[in-house]
């Protein structure tokens, strides 16, 4: 498992024009070598069989330009721009991999059948980090001793330690990052010893948590974890400042200036809905052995009239962290289909019809709870379903414990795990 801790350094003010330039330097690299992909394809895209109205190739058709032949072209790029000697070779190199991957997202489909889109040109200031491939081993180009880095070619800075790394963890990689507030390090740390997920016979607590915009998650259980709305918040001053860099001049020192107060607003609202999400992780995770959520299509929803707040919620990012935080924890996270969640009630199995303004379930076979509440019922006798799990006899959870459901013939037996 790997696992990315992010310091802030503080590099001097010839460090920083350094690694400017390099980043400078590693984006005209990156548009190079994407021009030279985009032009073999322009020229080589007519179909073997038929003549393209669109375009043909003039002149003698060029090789296949890849990673391979663009690494081999490092050596007389470096001869014929001197500039480039300064520049780490495996940071050079790293511009090179991380074309090649966008380019193959683009044209290669993963398993569902998706792509990603066209790599971009990159325009000045686009280009924001470089990587250095390994750290604290022979020929490594970073060393981290205590509040200390030294980076090749650049030298010593200090760097603030605010979260040590675990002992028994073997350092990867280390990406320079310049973001709106200063410059960051982020170092990779491999850890051979991921704890096991837990066997489903010893899970002693689940839970559904229902996704909503009233509040944020809805446990089985009725625990309610408020929706926070950081971008609501700042949204009419976003604006403000907005307005003020668009009456700017483009490229002045005072439009640099505004730009730059812009990103951090960004970046605080960022920052406070990953710490949210993080602390709410953890305390499912610590809560709960086995976590239910539902498959929710973000993408489609996005398209109604609730984008912006539903884009503010970030539930699919908040449901990767949940993830990640599951298996470090050891639990059981399961997707289940949200198909009639909010209709279905969880006692019954009855369909019962509401519209978004009724925000109490009341079925006929008594049972009167908040939807939020029974969805999260619904999606955990789900996830229990399909892990083997089951819950008591009529579908309530009521203070029932999950029970390991055995085949025996025809006959099902609830075992106890107390």
């Amino acid at each position: 498992m790997l696992s990315t801790y992010q310091y802030r350094i503080k590099p001097s003010d010839e460090q920083i024009a350094m690694m400017e330039t390099w980043l400078e330097m590693c984006r005209w690299q990156w548009n190079r070598c994407l021009g030279e992909r985009l032009d073999w394809l322009r020229r080589t895209r007519c179909q073997i069989d038929r003549c393209s109205l669109h375009s043909e190739p003039i002149g003698e058709i060029p090789e296949r330009v890849n990673y391979y032949t663009q690494q081999a072209s490092l050596p007389l790029l470096k001869k014929e721009q001197a500039e480039y000697k300064q520049l780490y070779a495996e940071c050079l190199q790293d511009v090179l991999r991380r074309l090649d991957k966008a380019w193959k997202r683009w044209l290669v489909p993963d398993s569902t059948g998706k792509r990603g889109g066209r790599p971009r040109f990159k325009k000045q200031g686009d280009y924001r980090s470089f990587t250095y491939p390994r750290v604290n081993c022979s020929k490594a180009g970073v060393k981290l001793e205590g509040n200390t880095l030294k980076l090749s070619k650049i030298g010593e800075m200090r760097i603030v330690v605010h979260r040590p790394i675990p002992d028994g963890f073997k350092l990867k990689t280390c990406i320079i990052v310049r973001k709106a507030d200063g410059w960051y390090a982020c170092i990779s740390a491999e850890d051979k010893t991921v704890p096991d997920i837990m066997p489903v016979d010893t899970v002693r607590s689940a839970t559904g948590i229902d996704m909503g915009l009233a509040s944020f998650l809805t446990t089985a259980q009725g625990q309610k974890i408020p929706i926070q709305q950081y971008f609501r918040k700042l949204e009419k001053h976003l604006a403000r400042q907005q307005r003020k860099l668009a009456r700017q001049q483009k490229g002045s020192q005072n439009w640099r200036h505004q730009k730059n107060r812009i990103a951090r607003i960004h970046l605080s609202i960022k920052r406070a809905r990953e710490d949210f999400f993080y602390k709410t992780a953890w305390w499912l995770a610590r809560t709960y052995d086995l976590i239910a959520v539902e498959k929710l299509n973000i993408k489609g929803l996005a398209r109604t009239r609730l984008a912006k707040s539903i884009l503010d919620a970030a539930w699919g990012t908040f449901l990767n962290i949940l993830d990640a935080v599951a298996v470090k924890c050891g639990k059981h996270f399961v997707k289940v289909s949200a198909y009639k969640s909010s209709v279905e009630c969880s006692q019954c199995g009855a369909d019962v019809p509401k519209d978004l303004s009724v925000r109490v379930h009341s079925c006929s076979c008594g049972l009167k709870i908040d939807r939020d509440e029974n969805s999260g019922r619904v999606l955990l006798g789900r996830a229990l379903q399909t892990v083997g799990l089951t819950v008591s006899a009529c579908r309530g959870l009521g203070n029932s414990q999950p029970v390991k459901q055995e085949t025996s013939g025809i006959k099902y037996k609830q075992l106890s795990l107390f």
